[in-house]
């Protein structure tokens, strides 16, 4: 879908550049179903950004605009917004809930401040809110919790906090709380300004919550007196802190991350979203609060301080592939300032890059900005090295950001254009989509010669070749990646061979007698020369050595490479006239076929060492579904709230294995893995593998 260009807003000027005082960047990460683009969808609304509010079901929403999303009625990827209100700017990231996407959702951290976790009031521990959760604890970031959906049935804002408190050990402090319930969801209550806010309208604290208020008035104030020693100092001497020193020390606290605010609103009926507005504001920090960061210089650790007159620092956290306008790069500007023809350094990269025209991104539409400065989000066309996880920085500069951390890929397939055509556009095609989603990687096994996509979910590769044939107009195949197995023996043997031709002309002489036998697991190929009196010329020993690397390499009794024999050669006779090195080649080649039939041959299958993590409920499912997988289980261990298990497992299964436990653990589960050894594939199982194989070589 190609984006719209919107340059006739505010009187038909350029919009306003903000300071880094005035400027909010926060980010929606949760559940799926949680509400997070209906909620910016309604916060664009009640500011007046947009005329009318869209829907999810609908397809109109302002940040879920690419065809999969309406399509799904679900986000897929992370789309920018902003709202001005009261001469401030507040951006906003949507991020996909659904856990398949945790790309998008990672890219977020570095783009903002605050990253706030959306709840479903009435959902419960959902998945996605336990992984939104579980990025949260690796982070710095101020984060807040805003308890949305609390005009739903079974709504209920304190046992949300209470459940992710029992659940992920992450402590969220009630500071805008809800007036009513469920249909009775009628306003709220700041707890900092002791006022209750109705359509909008700021009023008394009702008569039948003071106590309560005051109850959770007396909590905030506890943990801003826990998150400073000097205010805490105050507190033990006094009782008690003023209204000033609370809201400054909460604001400190929710800048380094100390306390997680909660907030209550309901975006399908707007109740409590001004009242939101006015606390992001108010409470949440600013790019000015956030000013010093970690960077890499020189590829060591500084500390960077950003400024609008500083030096030039950004960093791209989104790339989207429009087919029509190229890619657009969605950027935070850290510091300094861009305008249209700026030459920046794009340190990744190695190379030079010039900014072209800038904008503000509004879902699909992009506003022109003339200028971005620092602590503001932009978007950017036509880079030509530029890509997502670049950082920008000005030129000479050695700074760079530190890249987002990204899973490990769990799911792979084996990917082919469905004709030659498709095949000659698909490289292209999937380089643009990797720039779009960074945990997806392409590979070319040098084993198999298969190109291999990996990525964390097997919906994100469905997505993908579904891009693929809309965007692009490429059908591509996704099947399960072949195995490289290896062929090997368990037995010696001494074999013979004489290759010996004439019909006419001169002949072909070569003959052989070897040595074949095992070596120990992992200790390779090895070639004995133990011919002795010349009864093989040496001229023609490379030739012998030349014929069995060959035929390891295709493989006897499967096509796969044989590892970890010897082959000696010992002795041989030739003929003086029709000897030659191809002679010799063709004899050691049918003598190695020959030889290793005769050694019990089997075929070995890559192992790969698990760490699983579940929650301990599930132990039980887990540990039986990897035993009927042919995988054993080798260590266990207890983590916080989660069991660790250590198995070993056959590729075969790895490939198959991330929806298994993604259906065993209702989606709670993930696990790493790595190559570990090889190890005799199961005589039954060897069987079938050699029968598929000599099927599709016939």
């Amino acid at each position: 879908m190609a984006f719209n260009i919107e340059k006739s807003i505010n009187g038909g000027k350029l919009m306003k550049n903000y300071d880094m005082k005035n400027i909010r960047n926060i980010a929606f990460l949760g559940s799926s179903g949680a509400g997070k683009t209906t909620l910016a969808e309604n916060l664009l609304y009640t500011t007046k950004m947009i005329t009318r509010i869209g829907k999810v079901d609908d397809g109109n929403t302002v940040m879920d605009f690419d065809p999969e999303e309406i399509d799904k009625k679900n986000s897929l990827s992370l789309s920018c917004g902003f709202i001005d209100y009261k001469n401030n700017r507040i951006n906003i990231i949507d991020a996909p809930g659904t856990p398949d996407y945790i790309g998008d959702q990672l890219s977020v951290f570095p783009a903002v401040e605050t990253v706030c976790i959306v709840a479903n009031a009435a959902g419960g521990f959902e998945v996605g809110l336990e992984k939104a959760l579980e990025q949260l604890g690796g982070s710095s970031k101020s984060r807040a919790l805003i308890i949305n959906r609390l005009d739903q049935e079974h709504s209920d804002y304190m046992k949300v906090i209470e459940t992710i408190s029992e659940n992920s050990g992450i402590n969220a402090t009630p500071f805008i709380i809800p007036i009513g319930s469920e249909s009775e969801f009628k306003g709220v209550v700041d707890i900092l300004k002791n006022k209750a806010y109705i359509d909008g309208k700021a009023g008394d604290v009702p008569a039948d919550m003071a106590d309560d208020v005051e109850e959770k008035r007396m909590g905030l104030m506890e943990a801003v007196a826990e998150s400073d020693e000097e205010l805490l100092e105050k507190f033990f001497e006094a009782g008690e802190l003023t209204a000033e020193e609370m809201a400054v020390g909460a604001k400190s606290a929710i800048a380094k991350g100390l306390i997680m605010p909660a907030f209550a609103v309901s975006a399908e009926t707007q109740v409590g979203l001004t009242t939101l507005i006015d606390a992001i504001l108010e409470y949440l920090p600013s790019p000015a609060d956030c000013a010093k960061m970690k960077v890499l210089d020189n590829n060591e650790d500084k500390e960077f301080i950003c400024s609008p007159d500083g030096k030039i620092l950004g960093f791209i956290f989104k790339n989207y592939a429009d087919p029509t306008m190229g890619d657009i790069a969605y950027f935070r500007l850290y510091s300094g300032s861009i305008i249209s023809g700026t030459d920046v350094f794009i340190p990744e990269k190695d190379n030079k890059d010039k900014i072209g025209n800038t904008y503000y991104a509004q879902g699909k539409s992009r506003v022109d900005a003339g200028e971005i400065k620092a602590g503001e989000i932009g978007a950017l066309v036509k880079l030509k090295y530029a890509r997502s996880m670049d950082s920008i920085v000005d030129l000479g500069s050695n700074t760079r950001c530190y890249p987002v951390e990204f899973p490990d890929p769990v799911m792979w397939k084996s990917i082919v254009g469905e004709s030659q055509n498709d095949e000659d556009k698909i490289g292209v095609a999937i380089q643009r989509l990797m720039n779009e989603d960074p945990t997806i990687n392409l590979k070319i096994n040098p084993e198999t010669h298969e190109n291999i996509i990996s990525g964390t979910s097997e919906q994100q590769l469905l997505l993908l070749q579904k891009k693929l044939r809309n965007r692009y107009k490429v059908n591509a195949i996704l099947k399960i990646p072949r195995i490289p197995y290896r062929e090997t023996i368990t037995g010696k043997t001494d074999v013979e061979y004489k290759h010996k031709k004439q019909s006419g002309g001169k002949g072909q002489y070569g003959h052989v007698f070897m040595r074949i036998g095992p070596k120990e697991r992992g200790e390779g190929y090895e070639f004995i020369n133990s011919v002795v009196g010349g009864t093989i010329p040496s001229g023609f020993i490379p030739a012998v050595e030349k014929g069995i690397n060959e035929t390891m390499i295709t493989g006897i009794i499967a096509g796969y490479p044989v590892v970890d024999i010897y082959c000696d050669l010992y002795y041989g006779s030739y003929h003086d006239v029709d000897s030659s090195e191809m002679a010799f080649k063709l004899a050691s080649t049918m003598a190695l076929k020959n030889g290793f039939t005769k050694c019990n041959p089997i075929l070995l299958e890559p192992i790969h060492k698990m760490k699983i993590v579940i929650p301990t409920e599930y132990m039980g499912d887990v540990m039986g579904d990897i035993s009927t997988r042919r995988g054993k289980i080798v260590g266990m261990e207890q983590e916080e709230r989660k069991q660790i298990l250590t198995a070993e497992l056959p590729l075969a299964e790895v490939h198959k294995y991330f929806p298994t436990l993604k259906s065993l653990t209702q989606g709670r589960g993930k696990f790493t893995q790595s190559f570990s050894h090889y190890e005799k594939v199961p005589t039954d199982e060897a069987n079938k593998i050699i029968a598929e194989s000599k099927q599709e070589q016939e």
